[in-house]
């Protein structure tokens, strides 16, 4: 059987125009992000034609993809790569433009993922932290969006208790917060009365919730009287809302940061209101909390301060949280010990 000769961006627009009616603009559009990383690829490798792919090109693509060791994709971005081509390939083979089964190839390469595993390793990286601070104290300074990340990231605390704080939990005058379990009102903390405590905070931060109370908090209260914090117009702030902010200050593109799937933000359906959970790169609130803690101890911060901070006992505190390497500890070890 002899294949036609068909141009891979030829055949994208084809493929894409053929399933137009079927599918929602924004996956449209996804399809369009992946497949083009693959034309990308083929062009750079001298294939003309797709009739000219065999399946040694499918692993090559893979490896491209995966990264040179510098720019390392994770593997939830590697599956939906070759998701997208897989689906691809085997339309392409409908009209003849491949070697029957070519999408078959694509099975036998996709990663195999430990999503619980994955989920729990995300953090966000003190470097990323550090460059969406600095961003929002110059672009975004004293937004609900800011303060959320503010407390979020300098004082670790979990997003019950984010939640759950109200305008007298804060004490400017002393720079600190208070956090308290109030279950009959409905903000209880994870800990019960164990995780009541208070929080220092820098002079810098404790600025930015002042500044927010003053000019960016809703004169609202809640269900029960009380004058939460963290609003939206109609009282207290939920959880599903905050989570939702943080999906999208935390994408590379919100501080102008190139995207690692160098994806056109203009064009991205994961900067739509809707779609920022989609977003291979952001992270959650808990993310940021594990990214806290990881920063503090990095930071040589004795670990039984962190957990006292944190709230969590030193055994979860290594299990669950403490994201350092074993490069990084024997490291700061040695600091100690030149010393000795």
């Amino acid at each position: 059987m002899t294949l036609e000769n068909i141009q891979p961006n030829r055949a994208i627009d084809l493929y894409l125009d053929a399933r137009a009616n079927e599918l929602a603009q924004t996956t449209l559009r996804e399809y369009r992000y992946r497949l083009e990383h693959f034309a990308k690829w083929a062009y750079q490798n001298d294939i003309e034609f797709l009739s000219d792919l065999s399946a040694h090109h499918i692993i090559d693509y893979k490896s491209w993809r995966e990264g040179d060791g510098s720019r390392t994709r994770k593997a939830i971005t590697i599956e939906s790569d070759l998701d997208a081509l897989r689906i691809f390939l085997r339309w392409c083979e409908t009209i003849n433009a491949v070697e029957t089964d070519l999408h078959e190839t694509v099975d036998t390469l996709k990663p195999t993922l430990n999503r619980s595993q994955e989920q729990a390793d995300r953090i966000l990286d003190a470097e990323d932290a550090k460059r969406l601070n600095e961003y929002q104290r110059k672009f975004d300074y004293a937004s609900r969006r800011h303060v959320i990340v503010e407390l979020l990231w300098h004082s670790g605390i979990r997003l019950g208790a984010l939640i759950g704080l109200d305008v007298d939990d804060f004490d400017e005058a002393a720079d600190r917060i208070s956090l308290n379990h109030r279950p009959e009102t409905e903000t209880p903390l994870k800990n019960d009365k164990r995780g009541e405590r208070l929080i220092s905070l820098s002079s810098t931060t404790a600025a930015v919730v002042a500044d927010y109370i003053e000019h960016n908090r809703h004169d609202v209260t809640d269900d029960h009287g009380r004058r939460p914090l963290i609003t939206t117009r109609n009282g207290r702030i939920d959880s599903s809302t905050v989570r939702h902010i943080i999906y999208e200050v935390t994408q590379p593109c919100y501080t102008g940061a190139p995207c690692p799937d160098d994806r056109d933000p203009d064009e991205c359906e994961a900067t739509d209101y809707e779609y920022y959970h989609r977003c291979p790169f952001n992270v959650s609130p808990h993310d940021i909390r594990r990214g806290s803690i990881t920063h503090f101890l990095r930071s040589d911060v004795p670990e039984p301060v962190v957990s006292d901070r944190m709230n969590v006992s030193r055994e979860v505190l290594d299990k669950h949280y403490d994201k350092r390497t074993e490069e990084d500890k024997v490291e700061q070890r040695r600091q100690y010990l030149d010393n000795v």
